[in-house]
C-alpha cells in the first residue's frame, strides 16, 4: 500500500522546480539532462519519467539513476504533499526513551482506571502507570514493543494546571500498537486512550488511539506502514453534534475500507468510555459490530431505498387507449422519446398529448425549435376544439385554412389560461444577450410556474451548444440533464428526436439519430411513422405508433394504427370517431377504467 498515488502533473512540477527543460514524447516526460548526473553534453533526453507510472531512469551507464516520484521526493526534497513530506522526515532525531523503565501500574492508577470502568487486568496489560507528581502515564509502544511516546493525564487538575501533556521530543505513534494482532485485519481507532482501553475492556482486540487529539495527525508518517497492515479501519471517535471525530481525515488517508460506529449506537454518549460506564461491555461490542461504511457519493445500502408501489405511482393518460394499456400511461418522473421521420406528424402527436395533460389539470410547457409560438397555439386550440367547432375557409387559390369559432375559442383560452405555457423563441432571436440555456428555462418553468408536463420539439434545435464538446457528447449531456430533471422534479418530459435514416423498416432504439445514450437515458421510446397498409382495408391507417422501450413495466406492443383529421389536427385510433370531451366542454373529472392498469 503506497503513501502516494502518482499524478503526471507532479513530474512536470519537478522539472520546473529543478529548472530543467522538458518535453512530452508519447507517454514519457523527457528532460534535457538528468537531475542526478546533470550531464550537459549534446546527448540529450537520456532522463525521462513515465507519465503512466511515475518511474524514471537515466540511460547513461555512468549514472543509471532510477526509481519513482517518491525517490525524487526523498533525494531532492521535492514535496509530494504533507503525508509524503512527513514520511521522509521519519528518521529525524527524537528522544530515545526506549530504555525508560517500563511503567508499572501503581495502586492509585489502578483505582482511577477502575473508576472509569477499566479493570486491573487491562490497566496492567497496557502498563498504565503513574508519574512522580501523581499524574497517570500512558506509554505508547510501537509494533516492536519499543517505547516511543508517553502521554500524561492529570486526574484532578488544579486551576491553571494542564489536564494532559506529552513527554517532550518523543516520536508520535498510536497507543496500543504493541497489543495488536496482525492476523486480524480490522483496526479500531478512538480519540482518547481511555476510549481505546474501553474497547479492549469489552474483549475487542486491535483498539488503538491517537496521541494528540482529533486534530493532530503528526503520527501518520510514523505509523503508515503499521496502519496499512490492516484492511479495515473502524473509527470510534468522539460523537459531538452528529459529527464523529477522526472520520473525515482518516477516510481520506486510509487506503482500505473505512467504517464508523453509527450515531445511534453512541446512545447519546460522547465516547466509548461513557458508553461502557452507562450501558456496559455489550453496548461497546454492539457498536463495533454495527459499524457501517462511510458514505460514498452514489453508493447506498439497498435496504435504505424508499420502496415504491408502481400501482400507486402518479400518472396521467396519453389519450390513446392502446398506448395507455401498454405503458400504463405517462408516469411522473420519466423521460419519453418520440421519434419518427420528418414530416410524419410527431409535433402533432406531442401537441395532442399536451391537450390531454391540460385536460387532466397538469400545468404544461411547450418548446418548439421549428414552430413559432402562434403556430403552436393554433395547433393546440384546433385539437382542443374538435371539427364541429372549426370553420373551414377556402381561398381563391383553392387552399383551405381552418380557424376555431370565436365563442369556442374564448372558452378554450379560459380553460388553458393558467395551465399552458410556451417557450418564447422570438425572445432568443431578438435579445441574444439575454439568452440562457434551455435546461435553465425548463427548470424555471417547473419551479416557478409549476409545469409538470413538458414537450421539447426537437432534440437538435433544443440542444445547448458547447464548442468544447463533439455532437454526441453534447447530446448525451443534454438528454442526461432532462432525465435528471424529470426525476428530481417528478415531471413528465417528452423529447422529440429524429431517426438516423428515413424509411427504416426494421426499427430499433439504435436507429434514433445521434448518441446511443439518447435512448439509454430514456424511460420510454416510441416511434410514430407511416402505417403498413392492407390494400383490402377500406380505411387504411395513415400512421402507426409503436413502443420500442418501456423501462417501467417492460411491456411493448405491436404498431398501433392511427388516423389523422386535417381540420382538428386530431389523431385517433378510430377512423370514424375523432370526438373528444375535454375540460373546456365539461366539468366532469377524467375517468380511469381499471382495465387500463397494466399491473391488475
Amino acid at each position: 500500500m503506497s503513501i502516494y498515488k502518482f499524478n503526471p502533473d507532479d513530474a512536470k512540477r519537478f522539472g520546473l522546480e529543478q529548472h530543467i527543460k522538458f518535453q512530452t514524447r508519447g507517454d514519457e516526460l523527457q528532460f534535457k539532462y538528468c537531475p542526478y548526473c546533470r550531464n550537459r553534453t549534446d546527448d540529450k533526453n537520456t532522463f525521462a519519467i513515465n507519465l503512466n507510472t511515475g518511474q524514471f531512469k537515466c540511460l547513461r551507464a555512468s549514472c543509471g539513476a532510477h526509481g519513482n516520484m517518491l525517490t525524487l521526493a526523498r533525494d531532492f526534497g521535492f514535496s509530494l504533499g504533507r503525508d509524503v513530506d512527513e514520511y521522509y522526515q521519519r528518521k529525524r532525531m527524537f528522544k530515545d526513551i526506549r530504555k525508560y523503565p517500563r511503567p508499572t501500574s501503581h495502586p492509585p492508577a489502578i483505582e482511577y482506571m477502575e473508576g472509569r470502568g477499566i479493570s486491573k487486568a487491562v490497566t496492567e496489560k497496557y502498563n498504565i502507570g503513574q508519574h512522580k507528581d501523581g499524574a497517570l502515564a500512558f506509554p505508547f509502544y510501537d509494533e516492536n514493543d519499543d517505547l516511543q511516546f508517553i502521554k500524561y493525564r492529570n486526574a484532578d487538575p488544579k486551576p491553571g494546571q494542564s489536564k494532559e501533556w506529552c513527554e517532550n521530543g518523543c516520536k508520535p505513534i498510536l497507543f496500543g500498537m504493541n497489543r495488536c494482532n496482525f492476523e486480524n485485519d480490522t483496526l479500531i481507532m478512538t480519540e482518547g486512550q481511555i476510549d481505546s482501553l474501553s474497547v479492549a475492556e469489552a474483549g475487542i482486540e486491535n483498539a488503538v488511539s491517537v496521541p494528540t487529539g482529533a486534530k493532530g495527525f503528526t503520527w501518520v508518517p510514523y505509523c503508515w506502514d503499521f496502519l496499512h497492515r490492516f484492511k479495515r479501519l473502524i473509527i470510534f471517535g468522539d460523537c459531538e453534534n452528529g459529527h464523529i471525530t477522526l472520520l473525515e481525515e482518516m477516510s481520506r488517508r486510509f487506503h482500505g475500507a473505512v467504517l464508523h460506529v453509527r450515531e445511534e449506537d453512541y446512545k447519546g454518549c460522547k465516547d466509548a468510555n461513557e458508553i461502557l460506564n452507562k450501558y456496559g461491555k455489550d453496548a461497546i461490542v454492539e457498536a463495533v459490530k454495527n459499524a457501517v461504511p462511510v458514505n460514498v457519493a452514489r453508493i447506498k445500502p439497498m435496504a435504505s431505498v424508499a420502496r415504491k408501489d408502481m400501482t400507486q405511482m402518479k400518472m396521467i393518460k396519453s389519450g390513446l387507449a392502446t398506448l395507455d394499456r401498454t405503458i400504463g400511461g405517462f408516469y411522473f418522473g420519466t423521460l419519453i422519446i418520440v421519434t419518427g421521420e420528418r414530416g410524419k406528424g410527431k409535433s402533432t402527436l406531442t401537441s395532442q398529448f399536451a391537450t390531454y395533460a391540460v385536460h387532466q389539470g397538469i400545468t404544461t410547457f411547450l418548446y418548439s425549435g421549428e414552430l413559432m409560438d402562434w403556430m403552436l397555439q393554433d395547433w393546440f386550440e384546433r385539437q382542443a376544439a374538435g371539427q364541429e367547432n372549426i370553420n373551414a375557409l377556402k381561398n381563391e387559390n383553392g387552399f383551405t385554412t381552418y380557424s376555431v369559432n370565436s365563442d369556442t375559442l374564448e372558452k378554450i383560452k379560459g380553460w388553458y389560461e393558467r395551465l399552458l405555457y410556451v417557450y418564447d423563441n422570438a425572445l432568443s432571436l431578438d435579445q441574444e444577450d439575454d439568452y440562457e440555456g434551455l435546461t435553465d428555462t425548463l427548470e424555471k418553468a417547473i419551479r416557478i410556474y409549476g409545469c409538470k408536463f413538458i414537450v421539447i420539439d426537437n432534440l437538435m434545435t433544443a440542444m445547448e451548444d458547447d464548442v468544447k464538446s463533439d455532437l454526441y457528447r453534447q447530446q448525451t449531456v443534454f438528454v442526461g440533464k432532462l432525465a435528471k430533471m424529470a426525476k428530481r422534479y417528478d415531471a413528465i418530459i417528452i423529447l422529440v428526436a429524429h431517426p438516423r435514416k428515413a424509411g427504416v423498416q426494421k426499427f430499433d432504439n439504435d436507429d434514433v439519430a445521434g448518441s446511443a445514450n439518447i435512448t439509454n437515458l430514456a424511460d420510454v421510446v416510441m416511434r410514430y411513422s407511416d402505417a403498413e397498409n392492407d390494400d383490402n382495408d377500406p380505411a387504411p391507417p395513415q400512421r402507426s405508433l409503436q413502443v420500442f422501450k418501456n423501462r417501467l413495466t417492460g411491456r411493448l406492443c405491436r404498431p398501433i394504427p392511427l388516423w389523422f383529421e386535417e381540420s382538428s389536427k386530431r389523431i385517433s385510433e378510430d377512423p370514424g370517431n375523432f370526438e373528444r370531451e375535454l375540460g373546456w366542454e365539461t366539468e366532469e373529472e377524467w375517468s380511469e377504467p381499471d382495465d387500463d392498469n397494466p399491473f391488475v
